[in-house]
């Protein structure tokens, strides 16, 4: 169904906001990010997670880091051919496809998450550099430059990983983290001393992200992500001896610190005397509001430093506007994470009947394989490296696109792309095909997001069946390929705007048949008599109500009377 919206989703771009061109290098100037010629810039950007460094959940394989996945991936098919797998996986994974399609959606920027072995070869002692890291941070930069766009250098994972939540960094804990190995902060300061050489007079790079989601303890190892750090003298050093060494290379860049706590405590870190400095907080499962980002915006007020929400995301589509609305209308600029996944919750979704059970290979073998089975799973990596991460292979998400531009300042409802005409005679609309914008909008329904941060509860998906869209309603899939609203409560309701050839009376029925909805169309009163719905000629809106419990709704079939 999603493979014939490639052309609605293009037309649906022009709604968003035409990107910024890069103008020069970014700068902070009196707590805003401004370009060369002192306009103030709203950053709107995408995180390459996946790309150098691979998460386990990205891949459906549950908190795995990337040197896990890996050796799995060897037990599976051996080390030849899991380095080849991993180079057909850098080669593929980001093209300049990616980039076109984010700056035709709207997007102005892209933050790169880099691995350092990338960059250094991890085989040798001290500082050797690797030519790969560079080479894909130069492609890109191309890629970007044409579009007008801005690369935000980000390091995801830095040498030795730089926090207890070991995924995001691919830690290995066998060996001395990032703050228990000096030699291993050398490296962290030789890289970016290089980068800053490599880029000083590159303006498409908007700025240095110098460290991601530090999570550690200092003072207390029981406060394992630095949440109650009371001091972060020793993140404090690093950034200090960090920003100098770029420093003596390249004055011309804006550099981004996150605080400790996933980028969120930063207590003890201010000031830092560098006049082009900017914080990035991160924000993710907690409530939508002012009152969430208050303590950065004091910080602001109290240092004189730009902020930018360097990463946020993996939340429903409501959520996510009403996030946007908020730091928006504090002239606070975005990047989402992330773009690309085996997840729906993001732009891209990665899926492919090819490449179908290849999360098995992510894990270890439950016994050892014989040829035959060596044979599949280097088949399977391959077609998923080769092909199914290949933008133009991927499943576009374009209510997630819609609910970063359109819908984040908009209290309206628009068409979701592709629904079927009704003709003559009547027509089908696919129940999942409801419109798209914000809950009480578009749709209504019981739980419309993730907040077990703020809330202290659980963790609650929006979507509880996680196919297809990205809002509160619920959907499954039916044969692992059509999918359906599920779950659906008395009270709830959807939003449809159609369009019909000809006026007329209609009859309402479902499939699966049952019963229990009522409808209100073009704003008349409700009524629960679906044997007689006048339609008008051309657009029409059908509000559908559940008026008791269903478990599955595939299609809502008109027939003309």
């Amino acid at each position: 169904m999603k493979a014939s919206l490639a052309a609605a989703l293009a037309a649906l771009c022009l709604l968003a906001t035409t990107p910024a061109h890069a103008e020069g290098f970014l700068r902070a100037d009196n707590k805003q990010i401004v370009d060369a010629t002192g306009k103030p810039v709203l950053l709107r950007g995408m995180g390459l997670g996946g790309w150098m460094l691979q998460e386990g959940y990205m891949l459906n394989a549950g908190g795995l880091p990337q040197h896990q996945v890996r050796a799995n991936i060897s037990a599976h098919i051996g080390p030849e051919k899991t380095e080849a797998f991993y180079q057909a996986w850098r080669d593929n994974f980001i093209t300049q496809a990616d980039i076109d399609a984010m700056a035709s959606y709207g997007f102005n920027s892209v933050r790169l998450p880099m691995h350092w072995n990338l960059y250094i070869d991890e085989t040798q002692p001290g500082t050797v550099w690797r030519e790969e890291g560079f080479a894909m941070t130069d492609r890109l930069i191309g890629w970007a430059k044409a579009r007008g766009m801005y690369v935000i250098l980000d390091l995801h994972a830095a040498p030795g990983g730089q926090g207890n939540d070991v995924p995001i960094s691919d830690r290995d804990v066998t060996n001395p983290s990032l703050w228990e190995d000096p030699a291993n902060q050398d490296r962290m300061v030789a890289l970016w001393a290089e980068l800053a050489r490599r880029y000083k007079d590159e303006p498409t790079v908007g700025a240095y992200d110098l460290l991601n989601e530090p999570n550690w303890g200092f003072a207390d190892p029981a406060d394992k992500n630095g949440c109650k750090e009371p001091g972060n003298a020793l993140l404090k050093a690093l950034y200090e001896r960090t920003i100098k060494a770029v420093r003596d290379i390249d004055t011309n860049h804006l550099i981004f610190i996150e605080g400790n706590c996933w980028g969120n405590n930063y207590q003890g870190l201010l000031p830092i005397a560098d006049a082009n400095l900017g914080l990035s907080f991160h924000k993710y499962w907690n409530y939508t509001g002012r009152e969430t980002i208050e303590p950065y915006l004091k910080l602001r007020d109290e240092f004189g430093l730009p902020l930018w929400l360097g990463e946020s995301g993996e939340n429903s589509n409501d959520w996510m506007a009403r996030t946007i609305e908020t730091v928006e209308a504090e002239g606070i600029g975005w990047a989402w994470w992330p773009w690309k996944k085996f997840r729906e919750n993001n732009p891209v979704h990665i899926w492919s009947l090819e490449t179908h059970g290849v999360e098995t290979y992510f894990k270890p073998p439950e016994r050892e394989p014989n040829d035959a089975v060596r044979a599949m799973a280097e088949e399977t990596l391959m077609a998923l490296a080769t092909k199914a991460v290949r933008f133009e292979n991927t499943i576009k998400n374009p209510d997630f696109v819609d609910a970063l531009f359109r819908a984040a300042h908009s209290e309206e409802a628009t068409p979701y792309p592709g629904q079927d005409r009704i003709g003559l005679k009547g027509g089908r609309i696919f129940a999942v095909n409801y419109d798209m914008g914000r809950n009480g909008v578009a749709y209504s329904d019981t739980v419309t997001g993730n907040y077990y941060v703020s809330t202290g509860g659980e963790r609650t998906a929006g979507n509880t069946g996680g196919r297809y869209r990205n809002d509160g309603v619920d959907i499954g899939l039916s044969m692992d390929i059509f999918p359906y609203v599920s779950d659906i409560e008395p009270g709830e309701w959807l939003r449809y705007t159609i369009e019909v050839e000809r006026a007329g009376v209609y009859s309402l029925t479902f499939f699966p048949a049952q019963t229990g909805f009522s409808i209100q169309v073009n704003g008349d009163p409700e009524t629960q008599n679906l044997n007689r719905i006048k339609l008008n000629a051309g657009t029409n809106v059908i509000i559908l109500k559940a008026l008791a419990p269903s478990g599955q709704l595939n299609e809502l079939l008109l027939e003309a009377r």
